[in-house]
């Protein structure tokens, strides 16, 4: 089983009850909307992907894109190396399948696929043809925003939300590691998070502040008018404080001056944080299953 989260999930650690309401009109989980929603997460990632490189040119950081395919490598333990979009933009060929498989092997990583159930189908039974095995699901949830966002919720007005300023990287990183703390599969991803994030040039950091104390974090990318939640985290003892309404209420307003007309984000099914964005106003869009090619049945692919 893989135990790597998934990169763009948003992180959210807090369990309070929170409720963000907006009388407005869905648009259709059709395959328009999948291929936006998609892509940003993809283009989210290529951005972190480019700032490992210009934070650590040793690292070997890259990312290709192959007929609406994504493929990352941000090093081999890092839960951004996988692709985005197979199959969300054209059907799945055996030789384009090669050629992405090989970007991870030169690279003795291992081989993960985030698929979309609007996909061509191509793309499933080529990896069921190949010896791919199902490992996680996400719930990808959407809403759309308009400046008449209203909230349902009150608002611990002493709590204050502002974009991080340029030199405290590092601290909003250690803000967020201290609020994963309890989740020791992430240590060597958050040790690197802050140089890498002051590289970053589409991802925008945010902190929540109870009086003048940063508690909470989050962070926010925008591609073709789809703002990407991710990032969440708040530290142990400043959680069901309002942190979370907070960053939430005010990543939402400031994509909407961005021009954007919807957010997304993603949740393990079930969990805390799907509920929480579902009280939120965010509606399921998909489900998305993350692919494993075993190393055993990679090895004997290759040997043929």
């Amino acid at each position: 089983m893989n135990s790597k989260p998934a990169k763009a999930t948003e992180l959210n650690n807090e369990s309070e009850v929170t409720t963000i309401s907006e009388d407005t009109s869905f648009p259709f989980s059709d395959l328009a909307l999948a291929r936006r929603l998609e892509k940003t997460e993809a283009l989210s990632n290529a951005d972190f992907v480019e700032a490992r490189a210009r934070a650590f040119p040793d690292s070997g950081a890259q990312w290709m894109e192959r007929g609406g395919t994504y493929a990352m490598y941000d090093g081999p333990s890092s839960p951004v190396t996988q692709t985005f979009g197979l199959g969300i933009s054209q059907p799945v060929t055996g030789p384009r399948l090669d050629e992405i498989e090989n970007f991870f092997r030169v690279r003795d990583a291992e081989i993960f696929h985030e698929i979309c159930p609007l996909a061509d189908p191509s793309a499933v039974a080529l990896l069921n043809e190949r010896g791919y095995h199902p490992i996680e699901f996400t719930s990808v949830l959407y809403r759309p925003i308009t400046k008449d966002l209203r909230l349902a919720a009150s608002r611990n007005e002493r709590m204050q939300v502002r974009l991080i300023h340029p030199g405290e990287e590092e601290y909003w990183a250690e803000v967020a590691a201290r609020g994963w703390s309890e989740t020791s599969e992430l240590e060597d991803f958050f040790k690197e998070l802050g140089q890498v994030s002051a590289k970053r040039t589409g991802a925008l950091s945010f902190f929540a502040e109870l009086e003048g104390e940063a508690i909470a974090t989050g962070a926010l990318s925008i591609s073709d008018g789809v703002a990407l939640l991710a990032g969440a985290s708040t530290i142990p003892e400043g959680r069901k404080q309002g942190a979370q309404l907070a960053l939430l209420e005010s990543r939402l307003r400031y994509a909407v001056q961005q021009g954007c007309d919807i957010a997304m984000m993603g949740a393990l099914p079930g969990s805390g944080s799907q509920r929480n964005a579902e009280r939120n106003g965010f509606r399921i869009a998909y489900t998305r299953v993350k692919w494993h090619l075993p190393r055993a049945e990679k090895s004997e692919n290759a040997s043929l």
